[in-house]
């Protein structure tokens, strides 16, 4: 059963034992239900919020040809949704402080199904986006509260069998989605992605009503709604608008060329500086920054971060690189990445009990020498002659690293912290995480444009008229066209098609280089590890890591 320490406002333990004393009783805190049903339980609304994160991607051109909206209106979808979401992410806690957890995360559940009814049922676009801001609220406090309940629900020993379950859901959820997107859009129609999240959304609310209590350490204070940080919330709030619309429409506006995402950046910035400036003030933050003054969960963040991005730069590339360069279709590329799901079924629990018998810096070493191992086999084997199979073994090699990483730093973020500050834990561990996708996702299509351009320059080198093996094989191939085509014709059609294959070869070889950009940034992730505290496997929240 989950230990109840008492620890001093800075987080020091000074009573180990497994016992508190409250209202004059000694009390032993376990949940009055199996923790196994409570994590199922909340890992069930997680995954829907997760899901939503991804599934309306391929649906985008079919949403906004039928509201009558451009393409670049239609990414206004998503780019609203994760704007709400990456705001109320790191305000669970103070909201679970005001209105108790198990309350806010049924709040959360229920915003995020009406939101998810009224998106399918949406006659604008203009209505559709105002919907998808709400229902990104909702789902903004359903991550880290899932987390922060898993968290409290289990022995300090068995939180990493736990926290595997909840990585389960973190890194399947946008994996299938595009596909199950693709299907849903193309048999019926984009409004039952949303339809679908309704009957999950009342399950999982009825059975959290009756199978999730709060700990006896969470007690609701309704005082704190008057003297809510606004000021906070503001900056927050002009943050992280101007860092997600930043990076979603960077590159569609040639980044900062653009006077639109120049004034974007600069909200982002000045309303950061604004926000670590009030939080670290105000007596009451929204956010408690302070816990970055404990070194331990101050490096997890930062690696959850960098998690995050390789994560979610890595589901985009693979399928990205099948459907532009493969010929393949949504549905396609996404069964392409189902052989990945399934090796991550059987390898999240043996990571997540490996937890409570390897310390955690251990493990996220060797998951971060891993990442390297793949992101460089992944670069070698990435080519236009890529199939199915090839591709599916590629999946599966890139997610073995994944639960060793994440249970490890998720199990580390709560090591020597105060228990009463778990929810502030998971939320700012799921703001990191959250952020490093953001960014990364940005990054590495950028870069993969970038490094397309310059191989597309050097081989555009190689097709000069001194050139004999260019001379030869443009010959070959104009001689081949002309006889189907007609002479006049086939030198053109021979160069359109030498064209075609150069611009191939290029764009294959910026996903080569990015992949190989992963790598080195890898092993920098490995070096980073050994910062960690070495904590004894399975060691509660609120001791001390041992150095």
């Amino acid at each position: 059963m989950p230990e109840l320490q008492h620890s001093t406002p800075s987080g020091a333990a000074i009573a180990p034992a497994a016992e508190i004393q409250l209202d004059s009783t000694t009390v032993r805190w376990k949940p009055r239900t199996n923790p196994w049903l409570i994590a199922a339980t909340v890992a069930l609304a997680a995954f829907m919020e997760v899901l939503d994160t991804s599934i309306a991607n391929v649906a985008l051109p079919h949403i906004a040809g039928n509201l009558g909206a451009s393409t670049d209106q239609g990414t206004w979808v998503l780019t609203s949704y994760l704007v709400s979401n990456a705001i109320v992410l790191p305000l669970g806690a103070w909201a679970s402080s005001v209105m108790g957890r198990r309350n806010f995360f049924l709040f959360c559940i229920v915003v995020f199904t009406v939101a998810s009814f009224l998106c399918g049922a949406a006659p604008s676009l203009t209505m559709l986006l105002l919907f998808r801001v709400l229902q990104g609220a909702g789902g903004g406090g359903l991550q880290p509260m899932a987390q922060a309940i898993m968290a409290d629900s289990f022995e300090p020993q068995k939180r990493g069998q736990a926290f595997a379950l909840y990585g389960l859901v973190a890194v399947l959820a946008p994996s299938i989605g595009p596909t199950l997107g693709g299907w849903i859009t193309d048999n019926y129609s984009w409004r039952w992605i949303f339809f679908i999240n309704i009957p999950v959304g009342i399950l999982a609310f009825v059975l959290v009503a009756r199978l999730v209590d709060d700990p006896p350490w969470i007690k609701p204070d309704r005082s704190l709604l008057r003297k809510m940080d606004y000021l906070g919330l503001s900056f927050l709030t002009i943050a992280m608008g101007g860092m997600q619309i930043m990076l979603d429409k960077g590159e569609e506006n040639d980044w900062f060329a653009s006077g639109f995402i120049r004034f974007f950046a600069v909200l982002f910035i000045g309303g950061m500086i604004g926000l670590v400036v009030w939080e670290l003030r105000a007596k009451s933050p929204i956010i408690n920054l302070r816990l970055f003054r404990f070194k331990n969960f101050a490096i997890c963040c930062f690696l959850m971060m960098l998690v995050g991005g390789v994560l979610n730069a890595n589901t985009v590339l693979q399928p990205q690189f099948m459907q532009q360069l493969l010929g393949y279709n949504a549905t396609t590329a996404g069964l392409a990445l189902t052989a990945g799901g399934i090796a991550l079924v059987f390898v999240m629990p043996f990571a997540g009990y490996a937890t409570s018998k390897i310390s955690a810096r251990t493990l996220a070493v060797c998951g971060f020498i891993l990442f390297v191992i793949s992101f460089r086999y992944a670069a070698a084997v990435t080519n236009l002659q890529m199939s199915f199979g090839e591709a599916s073994f590629l999946r599966v090699i890139q997610m073995l690293p994944i639960p060793f990483c994440f249970i490890s730093i998720t199990n580390a973020a709560y090591v020597g912290m105060p228990k009463e500050e778990s929810n502030q834990v998971s939320g700012l561990i799921n703001f990191a995480r959250n952020i490093g996708g953001s960014i990364l996702i940005a990054m590495t299509n950028a870069q993969v444009t970038s490094r397309a351009i310059w191989h597309q320059q050097h081989l555009q080198g190689a097709m000069q008229s001194g050139s004999a093996g260019y001379q030869q094989h443009l010959q070959s191939l104009t001689g081949f066209l002309g006889n189907s085509f007609g002479a006049a014709n086939g030198a053109g059609l021979a160069m359109a098609s030498i064209y075609n294959q150069l611009n191939q070869q290029a764009q294959m070889q910026g996903y080569q280089d990015v992949y190989m950009e992963l790598s080195w940034m890898s092993v920098g992730l490995v070096l980073l590890a050994f910062l960690l505290s070495k904590n004894r496997p399975g060691q509660a929240p609120g001791t001390s890591a041992i150095h």
